[in-house]
């Protein structure tokens, strides 16, 4: 069968793709901009891939299996990502034409979910670190899980794989599904162990409100059955209330029934308890108390399938963590580049708290590219200074189309931040402030325009003269 995925380069529908691949579909696609890593991950798949929205692209060249004239025709079938919209020329061709089109959160459910233990793991923060850490425990026990992932995983070579049965882990996202199926991404995965590692307001160009998302968490967890496993947050009150609105299946905390006990202080080392009985301790490389968190909840995940918390809290040691959080760009002239996905005022502060209680007194540069849709709306802006103040400089890159001005937040803010509009005078800037020691943490949900590039080869310089 030949299926072709509009939006292909985005984790999930590049995870959906190389799934569709190993399943022996001919696969190809399109998105707007196409480009490394994820045009590299499915090139090296065999999938062609077109950029743009152009309809010419539903003419691709079919397989002659008999060395005929190559013929072209249209896929049996098209997904659809939920970044296109009506208007979007290839949308409107798949309608004109009557092709047959499905979202990419269905397709999942129909073609691979249906009869597999699906593991899912949702929350506002930690879903890509969790569902990494939770498949890695399965692979390390010789599970050999199947897994998507909105991310790389760098204990995989893949964001996503069919893996063997039964076990399938999916990061579950309460993005929505499609602009034909408003539903959330998670109500199309039916998990039988569910993860809500938290819940904050977020994606205000999709939800009104908190209790919003609250009703699509509660549509999620109607669907867990009986014999299955939610996992949540003593503390999380937003979650509690979730739980309130009715659950049919047996619940686990973390803060009661899993805990972690003697932390020292960066999160790299801590007791894992269960029902009062300590399970063995983990030492690892990460560092942040929201990190011992996904630990928990990926250990007490792996527990309900069967996997022994010994050897969970083993793998841990193992562990490698996913790109694009907290990783290690380079480190040049003594001082240390991390890229990290941070996009929302808690995930900032934890990532820096993190870093704060691993480095100490040194000096932490924050660079910050408010990108995501939330903070362009200006929804967070009375949190944001409060939560990069365990840094000691910050850095602001204010996006063109920011709907909302930023001036306020220097005067809020308890640490010295400046604005730049020009990344040129932003890259000059902190290159001029910056001294051996320090470490900078640029946070964003996109590339940043390639800031960790232009950073790293700027401080080779520096260091050479």
């Amino acid at each position: 069968m030949h299926i072709h995925i509009l939006g292909i380069c985005g984790t999930f529908m590049g995870g959906i793709a190389a799934l569709a691949k190993s399943m022996g579909h001919k696969v190809t696609g399109a998105d707007a901009n196409v480009y490394p890593p994820m045009s590299t991950q499915l090139e090296s798949l065999g999938i062609e891939l077109f950029e743009g929205w152009d309809p010419s692209q539903f003419k691709v060249a079919l397989d002659s299996s008999d060395g005929s004239e190559t013929q072209y025709g249209e896929p049996d079938f098209v997904i659809i990502g939920n970044a296109l919209s009506r208007g979007n020329k290839a949308v409107e061709y798949v309608l004109d034409r009557n092709l047959p089109y499905i979202s990419g959160p269905q397709w999942l459910l129909e073609n691979v979910l249906k009869d597999r233990w699906v593991l899912a793991v949702s929350g506002t923060h930690g879903k890509t670190t969790t569902s990494s850490i939770l498949a890695w425990i399965l692979e390390y026990a010789g599970l050999a899980p199947g897994f998507l992932i909105g991310g790389i995983p760098q204990n995989f070579d893949v964001s996503a794989r069919l893996g063997k049965h039964p076990f399938f882990v999916i990061e579950a996202d309460e993005y929505d599904s499609a602009f034909f199926d408003k539903r959330s991404k998670f109500v199309h995965y039916r998990p039988r162990t569910l993860i809500m590692n938290n819940l904050e307001f977020d994606h205000a160009d999709i939800f009104e409100d908190l209790g919003a998302i609250q009703k699509q968490f509660h549509h999620l967890l109607r669907m867990v059955p009986n014999n299955g496993l939610v996992l949540s947050p003593k503390s999380d009150k937003d979650l509690l209330r979730v739980l309130d609105m009715g659950c049919w299946t047996p619940v686990q905390f973390t803060g009661t029934d899993w805990q972690a006990n003697n932390l020292i202080a960066d999160g790299s080392k801590f007791e894992v308890m269960f029902k009062g009985e300590k399970q063995g301790i983990v030492t690892w490389d990460l560092v942040g108390e929201h990190n011992v968190n996904n630990a928990l909840m990926a250990i007490a995940a792996a527990h309900h399938v069967g996997v022994q918390c010994s050897i969970a809290i083993e793998s841990l040691a193992e562990f490698v963590n996913v790109k694009r959080r907290m990783e290690v760009k380079g480190v040049v002239n003594e001082v240390t580049l991390y890229d990290d996905f941070a996009h929302h005022p808690s995930a900032i502060a934890t990532t820096i708290n993190g870093l704060r209680a691993k480095v100490g007194k040194a000096r932490i540069l924050a660079v910050l590219e408010p990108r995501s849709n939330t903070m362009k709306m200006g929804v967070h802006k009375d949190t944001l200074a409060k939560s990069w103040s365990n840094a000691d400089h910050v850095f602001i890159f204010e996006p063109s189309n920011l709907t909302w001005s930023m001036d306020d937040l220097l005067a809020e803010s308890d640490v010295t931040a400046m604005l730049y509009k020009d990344m040129d005078v932003l890259i000059k800037s902190i290159l001029s402030y910056v001294q051996a020691g320090d470490h900078i943490v640029v946070m964003s949900n996109g590339d940043f325009g390639g800031i960790h590039k232009v950073l790293l080869e700027q401080l080779a310089l520096i260091k050479n003269d």
